[in-house]
């Protein structure tokens, strides 16, 4: 696999800020997205490439494994244990440190130290394996999307990766996909797959855990004097029924009628919904004398 420079992916100077780096995988995961570029399989490499970016470099300790070792940086702790043993051996080479021995190394010796280290492709050195890179995915759903269980399919690497999203699953929640990685190296497992979901917002309902908030608008008659009203909802359309004088901001708690419990079987929370009252407009002359009549009564 090519060196790929997670800093050019970004756009971003090795120098950049923490912020500056969000700020650029945020602009360019939009313009990349698998769901804005369908049939753009560029697109979805690229966007493959800004999330290990992304992953890699927002992380304090992965940044500095990389800054250090650069496309080696998921060895490097094993590079320092090999460091150690050579130094111990070749400690006083010379009247020179090990430390001083290595300072002196340049891109090729460093790739050939890997090399030796992790295993000859030429056919040479030790051939130790390895574990293939993890790989980290992001996936966009819907609220209702999110509501139901249902199968998704996208590409990672070239592959096409097909799972289960459960009904219920929460925005920011991850799951792992066990050797869908990398491949090993020198005949090591493959890495995993990890997918990190992102739950949109939806106009017509907040979600809170498992429960959701909405807000239904009552005319001032059915406020008034009571009545039946729909609901739609995620799980298909709910009568309600209005009771007589109810106040605008009034909340109703439906249980059951809520977000699904993830991994839980026929098992949901509520739903709260709040009464917005909306007066009448536009009245004619009998209706405004029929209000009138009203209000003369109250007095």
């Amino acid at each position: 696999m090519a060196f790929i420079d997670y800093y050019q992916v970004l756009g971003v100077s090795r120098d950049a800020s923490p912020e500056e780096i969000k700020k650029a995988y945020r602009r360019l995961a939009r313009k990349y997205h698998p769901d804005l570029n369908p049939d753009d399989e560029g697109a979805k490499k690229k966007f493959q490439q800004l999330n290990e970016a992304q992953e890699v470099l927002t992380d304090p300790e992965k940044r500095k494994k990389y800054d250090k070792y650069g496309e080696h940086w998921k060895h490097g702790e094993q590079y320092e244990q090999a460091q150690q043993q050579r130094q111990g051996q070749y400690g006083s080479y010379g009247g020179d440190s090990w430390q001083e021995y290595t300072g002196n190394f340049d891109e090729g010796q460093f790739s050939d130290f890997f090399e030796s280290l992790f295993g000859n492709r030429r056919g040479g050195g030790r051939q130790s394996a390895f574990r293939g890179q993890d790989y980290h995915a992001g996936l966009t759903l819907t609220l209702k999307e999110a509501y139901t269980t249902h199968p998704q399919t996208f590409t990672v690497n070239g592959k096409n990766v097909r799972i289960t999203v459960h009904a219920g699953i929460a925005d920011g929640q991850k799951i792992r996909l066990k050797g869908y990685g990398g491949e090993g190296i020198n005949g090591g497992p493959a890495g995993d797959l990890y997918i990190t979901f992102r739950i949109q917002e939806d106009a017509g309902f907040r979600r809170e855990g498992n429960d959701l908030y909405t807000t239904l608008k009552l005319d001032l008659y059915t406020a008034v004097l009571g009545g039946d009203v729909v609901l739609d909802t995620l799980g298909g359309p709910v009568k309600l029924k209005v009771k007589p004088e109810t106040q605008n901001g009034t909340r109703v708690r439906l249980r059951g009628k809520g977000f699904p419990v993830y991994r839980q079987e026929g098992a949901y929370g509520d739903l709260y919904v709040t009464f917005q009252v909306v007066l009448p407009v536009n009245l004619s002359e009998k209706e405004k004398d029929l209000f009138q009549q009203l209000a003369n009564l109250k007095h």
